[in-house]
């Protein structure tokens, strides 16, 4: 398969059991936090899918965290279709959006570090996401001992307020209301 064959999209109701299945598949692996079929589609207009031929072989979710920062989720592409770049035209996309949101800071929490960097992404340290670990980290059955690393990236917006020049913006000690952007 080639990149011009997987197309990239806003899910739709019909790709919720190609989600979950491929969300499932991952999940069952400890690669990533499982996500129900409810909530799948309770959360539908926050997905982006990539399939082929009318089969989901991607998927992502974008959640917005605060006026400032959003968060990457769930970010798979099933593994017959790994280096196809599949992965980055997910990820375009879903920044796409938070640009467009007007959301200067995207992150994820993840194990591959290698693909987001080259994405533009940077590590971050754990503790400026106190907003995401007293939401949402401190019910997962990995929290005591997360293996994920904090991943940053400043989106247009956040670049063309800094002076950095890499289009890094400095991260805090916290991701709170109202303070500086954090870039991991």
């Amino acid at each position: 398969m080639s990149e011009i064959d997987a197309e990239v999209a806003s899910a739709r109701i019909p790709d919720v059991p190609g989600i979950v299945a491929l969300v499932d598949r991952y999940a069952r692996h400890g690669e990533i936090l499982p996500r129900t079929q409810e909530e799948i589609y309770q959360t539908i207009r926050h997905w982006v899918v990539a399939k082929r031929m009318g089969q989901v072989v991607g998927c992502g979710s974008l959640v917005v965290l605060w006026d400032d920062l959003v968060e990457i989720r769930s970010l798979v592409v099933a593994p017959e279709f790994h280096g196809e770049g599949i992965g980055r035209r997910l990820i375009t996309r879903l920044l796409e959006q938070a640009t467009e949101l007007g959301i200067p800071q995207a992150f994820a929490l993840t194990r591959q570090t290698g693909f987001f960097f080259r994405m533009g992404f940077h590590q971050a340290p754990r503790e400026a996401l106190s907003r995401k670990i007293w939401k949402d980290c401190i019910f997962c059955t990995k929290f005591a001992g997360c293996d994920e690393v904090v991943v940053v990236r400043a989106l247009q917006a956040a670049t063309e307020k800094t002076s950095q020049g890499d289009g890094r913006v400095q991260m805090t000690a916290s991701v709170e209301p109202g303070s500086t952007p954090v870039s991991r």
